[in-house]
Parts: structure tokens; C-alpha cells; sequence
């Protein structure tokens, strides 16, 4: 809104009006924003939920041993990420751009999937919340939205190619024409593209790009499902799922930055993706609102995030990287996710089949590293595991603590190794 107030006082020359011009400062606005709404409307909204009792209650030592101490913290965080996002957005993004109603469609559609899980174990005293079947239904949902919008939406085209050439000592940038396109980036390669097509060529000319769109609104189901589910899964220490997500929402951003920029896209040798800009003011809310919402969630938690804020979480990443055509450099970029999902499907064989041998002590993976190998063979006396860890002789609490820093530090080394991948062909 406010975007559209500066942009009629720069059309009748009022001075300084044009600031609002530069997407650089409208991401800076962006931030400071959200950073202020999450820290005034988090500590109002904990307030509340604590006069109204809406507390964490499944925390004891039979569901969670390692959290009896977190009983009666108050759960749906995920409220202060949403609003701390949706603030800024609305008043400094061009809210008539197709990125933007994306972003806001998938903030909304998540989190409202979200926060019905939450009611249910909240209020209805579930432990598991929402069937699987209906969160992965909203999941399908959006996927379909995004996918198909990008595919036919008028306002959707990226430029393949673009050249910076110096003339008469001008920078002059040449674009390819503006296409749909299903190529997408990848990494250590000289052109940094895939194109989705090449996979069909059996086909023929005609079909392999039909097939080729069928391919990428699947792909997109698939990538919005398994991120949000992942995010779902790193949800489960004081600061965990927020801090990673901050970084990788800091390396969208910067993404983003270079996809919306015509001349940085061309020295990278990336697509041009016209309008993606405002990608880069709605990241930098997200981060602004996860920065904010470490000031309540950090050890120890003075809120839980809920799946209101864990499936939102992971939509948004998801979402962000499909518009950029970045989707494939997410399993890197997004490791730690990736390794959430893994570790937990291995324990979920296990116990189903029946199988004397697991990969983990536990999932998801987080839960690996703060279970001992002597909990582990009380557990299952007569199971062995692959990766053993430490012993006995460490205080819990700290542990958690340590494993939380060094999962981030972690998804700092996959972010920066993400970013250099542009250099390494």
C-alpha cells in the first residue's frame, strides 16, 4: 500500500519520493519491519495465549523425554512469523504482481493447514493432529496453484539468456525474447541449465514440451510437499527450524537478488526472471519475521512455532526457489531438511519391518544426536544401529543447545557452498 502511495508522490515530483523506486530499500524497509512486528506482536501474543491457557500439553516424560521441563509453553508461534511477514508485504510489495499473490496465497493456504493441525492437538487434545491424508491434500493443492500459474499466467516469462556487452563505453545488456520456459539451474555446469523438455525428447517435437509442463507442475507438487514436510520435521529444539530457515531465507534472498537483476544474472550467466524483484522484498520479510521470532523461540522457548509455522516455513522456501527456477539446488541448499526426512523414513522402516538394523538411533535426525547408544539399546536391546555416537556422560539440556548451533552452522557451510556452485563449472 504504501508502494502505491510513493509511487503517485514520485509521479507529482515530491521530493525523496522515488527512494521507493530501488528494491534494495524496499527489502531494508521489509526486514526492519517484520523484525519490529514479530518482537511487539510476539510478546503480546504470548501474553495471550498463556490467559488463555493455550499451552503446549503433550511434553512429558512418557511422549518426549527430553523436554519435560517445556510443559506449558505456549504453541501456534507460527501466528507471529505469518502476520510479522504478511505486514510488510502488504505495504511495501507491488501487490499486483503475480510473485507477490503467490508468496501471500502460499503464506496463507499453509498456515491455515497449519494452524488447523495445531487446533486439533491444542484444543482437541489429539496428539497427531490432522489426518496425513489432509495436510498432504493442502500441500497438493498449492502445488497445483503454483505449477499451474507459472505455466499460464500471462504475466509469467523469464528471459533463457542474457549478455552484458560493453559499446562505446556503455554497458548494454541483450536479453533472449521473453518465453515460458521449463529450464531450470543446476549446478558445475558451464551453462548452469536444464531444461526439463530434453528429458522428452522420445516423444517428438510436439509432445516432449507438453510433457515437459506436466513433468514441472508435478515436480513443483512434489518439491512444495517434501520442503514443507521437512520443515515440519527440523521443528522440534528451541530455535532450531527459525535459525535454519533465517539462513536459508538470507541465501533466497541474494538468489532472488541476482534472478531479478538483469546485469547480475548476465555476469552469472543465470535466467532473467522480470518482476521476480519482489521475491526479493517478501524474503526479506520472512527473514526479518524468523530473526524476530528467535528473540521468543531461542533456548529456552518461550513459544513453539506449531506446524502453523513449520508447513509455512517450508512452503515459502519451496515456493520462492520453483518462481527463481532454482528448485534442483534445494536438496544442497536445503540439506539439513533433507537429512530430517531421510533419518525418520529409516526409523519408520525399521519399526514397521521389523528389522534388526537402522541407519539412526532415532529420528528425526536431531533426535539422533541427543540420544545415547545406551538409550538406544535399552530401547532395542536386540538392534544394532550404523552410526553409534557418544556415550553416556553429557547433560541433555546443553546438548540441545550444541546440536541446534552446529545444525546451523551447518546450513551456513550449505548455503555458502550453494551460492559458489555459480562459480564452479
Amino acid at each position: 500500500m504504501l508502494y502505491y502511495l510513493f509511487q503517485y508522490l514520485n509521479q507529482i515530483n515530491f521530493p525523496g519520493a522515488g527512494v521507493f523506486t530501488y528494491v534494495t530499500f524496499r527489502a531494508a524497509i521489509a526486514i526492519i519491519m517484520a523484525l519490529i512486528v514479530s518482537v511487539w506482536f510476539g510478546n503480546w501474543f504470548i501474553k495471550m495465549l498463556k490467559r488463555k491457557k493455550v499451552v503446549e500439553t503433550q511434553r512429558d516424560e512418557k511422549t518426549d523425554p527430553y523436554n519435560t521441563a517445556k510443559k506449558g509453553v505456549p504453541t501456534m508461534g507460527g501466528v507471529i512469523i505469518i502476520v510479522s511477514i504478511l505486514v510488510p508485504v502488504l505495504l511495501v510489495c507491488k501487490l499486483h504482481s503475480v510473485y507477490t499473490v503467490l508468496m501471500i496465497v502460499t503464506t496463507l493456504l499453509l498456515g491455515i493447514i497449519g494452524f488447523a493441525d495445531d487446533y486439533v492437538k491444542t484444543f482437541r487434545k489429539k496428539k497427531d493432529g490432522l489426518k496425513p491424508a489432509v495436510k498432504l491434500g493442502g500441500q497438493i493443492l498449492l502445488g497445483l496453484i503454483v505449477g499451474l500459474t507459472l505455466r499460464f499466467s500471462p504475466a509469467v516469462h523469464i528471459n533463457e539468456t542474457v549478455q552484458v556487452k560493453i559499446e562505446n563505453n556503455k554497458e548494454v545488456v541483450v536479453k533472449s525474447p521473453d518465453v515460458k520456459s521449463t529450464r531450470t539451474t543446476i549446478p558445475f555446469v558451464k551453462n548452469h541449465n536444464l531444461n526439463y523438455a530434453n528429458l522428452f525428447k522420445w516423444a517428438g517435437p510436439k509432445w516432449m514440451h507438453y510433457l515437459a509442463w506436466i513433468f514441472f507442475v508435478l515436480l513443483t507438487v512434489f518439491i512444495v510437499a517434501a520442503v514443507s514436510n521437512g520443515s515440519n520435521l527440523n521443528d522440534g529444539m528451541d530455535g532450531m527450524a527459525s535459525g535454519n530457515s533465517a539462513i536459508i531465507g538470507i541465501t533466497l534472498v541474494i538468489l532472488a537478488y541476482i534472478s531479478s537483476n538483469a546485469v547480475t544474472a548476465g555476469h552469472f550467466n543465470l535466467m532473467f526472471i522480470p518482476g521476480s524483484e519482489e521475491l526479493v522484498v517478501f524474503l526479506a520479510a520472512f527473514v526479518g519475521a524468523l530473526i524476530g521470532f528467535l528473540w521468543f523461540n531461542s533456548f529456552p522457548a518461550q513459544i513453539f512455532m506449531g506446524d502453523t509455522g513449520s508447513l509455512t516455513i517450508g512452503g515459502i522456501i519451496a515456493v520462492s526457489a520453483i518462481i527463481m527456477h532454482k528448485e534442483l539446488l534445494l536438496p544442497l541448499l536445503c540439506g539439513v531438511f533433507l537429512f530430517e526426512i531421510l533419518s525418520d523414513l529409516d526409523v519408520k522402516r525399521f519399526v514397521k519391518t521389523g528389522k534388526k538394523h537402522r541407519i539412526w538411533k532415532k529420528g528425526p535426525l536431531h533426535d539422533h544426536f541427543r540420544t545415547s547408544y545406551s538409550d538406544f539399546k535399552k530401547a532395542w536391546p536386540n538392534s544394532t544401529v550404523t552410526f553409534k555416537g557418544r556415550g553416556e556422560g553429557y547433560n541433555i539440556v546443553h546438548h540441545e543447545v550444541k546440536i541446534t548451533i552446529r545444525f546451523w552452522i551447518i546450513t551456513i557451510l550449505l548455503a555458502a557452498f550453494t551460492l559458489i556452485t555459480f562459480k564452479i563449472r
